[in-house]
């Protein structure tokens, strides 16, 4: 039986050389290796109690809105600066070079609500670190932060340190 890491294509030198790029189009091109990952994510939720899924442009949106239509949850986009059309709320943070900004909906969560974060992948951890202070600046509670693949030497965890992370596959290296 395949595990999502067969399906997960390893590009070497890319971006630049030294880095080991794991590109998940390669799942998305294969049939079982979606079905799989997608299931496997839905595992990690068992026993999760929450009200909505959210997730982070783009790749969260390919991997977030099938969990969330699985569980008949409903799916709230964090989106890039800019995209989001009604009043939003907004968090500016680090990248390896230079920075970035996500937004949410200042509707899409309401206080008290549970909300399930998810992306493709953790590295660093400061996507995700920028969109758990969205969901609790609006007043949600951060039930868990979903990844498809994590790249364990990056240390993405301690960036998220205080919340409930899962990760369907994990990999050495950056």
């Amino acid at each position: 039986m395949k595990r999502v890491e067969d399906y997960i294509r390893s590009i070497p030198d890319f971006p630049e050389p030294g880095i080991i790029f794991r590109d998940v189009t390669s799942i998305l091109q294969d049939a079982e290796g979606l079905k799989l990952a997608i299931d496997e994510m839905v595992k990690r939720l068992s026993g999760v109690e929450f009200d909505a899924v959210a997730g982070a442009e783009s790749r969260g949106f390919i991997f977030g809105m099938p969990v969330a239509y699985l569980l008949h949850k409903p799916f709230i986009p964090i989106r890039k600066a800019g995209k989001l059309p009604c009043e939003t709320v907004r968090k500016t943070y680090d990248l390896e070079y230079g920075s970035a900004t996500i937004e949410i909906h200042r509707d899409a969560v309401v206080p008290g609500m549970k909300v399930v974060l998810v992306d493709d992948l953790i590295a660093t951890g400061g996507t995700m670190k920028a969109a758990c202070s969205l969901v609790e600046e609006l007043g949600g509670e951060v039930a868990l932060c979903l990844f498809l693949m994590e790249l364990v030497d990056l240390k993405g965890r301690q960036a998220l340190e205080g919340y409930r992370v899962e990760s369907v596959a994990t990999f050495a290296g950056a």
